[in-house]
């Protein structure tokens, strides 16, 4: 909870988060509890991940796991709570890793599923449901590794849907940010950045940052871009970044 006010003391005005309970629903007080700190640090909180599972000990979400849907239920609401309270728009919601116990294609629909009804629960305040392609390798039988994956599941999913695009992972699936950006024109939700190879700040690694604005910028998006990096030292040191 401290890291919105050092984010706030550092500079920023908006954040987002990953869901910081370790439970789908920990109860109208603790959700409170959140937005009340949000509130006191002084930044707004602009995105949200949806409850992904235990996310320490290897899980990237639960929403193509059939007997994980009754929790995620509970999260729309919890999630919801807060958004209303903060005014959050962005939802990121992972897909989750097949278990190998069904079909790829059950899990699919099972996904779709879950992910429209996240997607119509957050339109009526206004809201997208985020899909996140992940790095391959990096994160167990998780499906989405390109852009073009989670663009397709967006066109199964319909309105209320974007794609978020984080430069570290598609990278390190071989993927050119840059031209991600261009094919996923007027389809971007949220974008993230981190350096690859080894995730770190903006110009500790190999992408061509200014290529990735002009693309962006090309591309009509106007939405929030967020740091997700690992510091390659002391935070406050990384942000130089911020002045190119």
């Amino acid at each position: 909870m401290e890291r919105f006010e050092a984010a706030f003391e550092s500079g920023f005005r908006a954040v987002e988060s990953w869901w910081p309970f370790t439970r789908a629903h920990p109860g109208d007080a603790a959700l409170d509890d959140l937005v009340g700190t949000i509130h006191d640090s002084g930044v707004r909180l602009t995105g949200l991940n949806f409850f992904a599972g235990d996310m320490a000990g290897g899980e990237r979400g639960i929403a193509c796991r059939p007997e994980r849907q009754a929790e995620l239920e509970a999260n729309t609401e919890a999630v919801l709570r807060v958004a209303l309270a903060t005014g959050c728009r962005g939802f990121n919601l992972l897909y989750g890793q097949p278990d190998g116990g069904a079909e790829p294609s059950t899990h699919r629909t099972i996904a779709v599923t879950a992910y429209r009804r996240a997607a119509e629960a957050v339109e009526e305040i206004g809201g997208t449901v985020l899909i996140e392609p992940l790095a391959g390798g990096l994160n167990g039988t998780y499906p989405l590794t390109t852009h073009h994956q989670g663009l397709e599941l967006a066109d199964e999913v319909g309105h209320g849907s974007a794609l978020l695009l984080d430069t570290f992972h598609l990278s390190r699936n071989g993927v050119d940010p840059s031209r991600a950006a261009d094919e996923s024109a007027g389809r971007i939700g949220h974008v993230q950045l981190a350096d690859t190879p080894d995730r770190g700040e903006p110009g500790s690694g190999e992408l061509d940052w200014a290529s990735l604005a002009a693309a962006l910028q090309t591309s009509g998006y106007s939405g929030t871009v967020s740091a997700e990096y690992k510091p390659t030292r002391k935070t406050e040191e990384t942000l130089s970044w911020l002045k190119n």
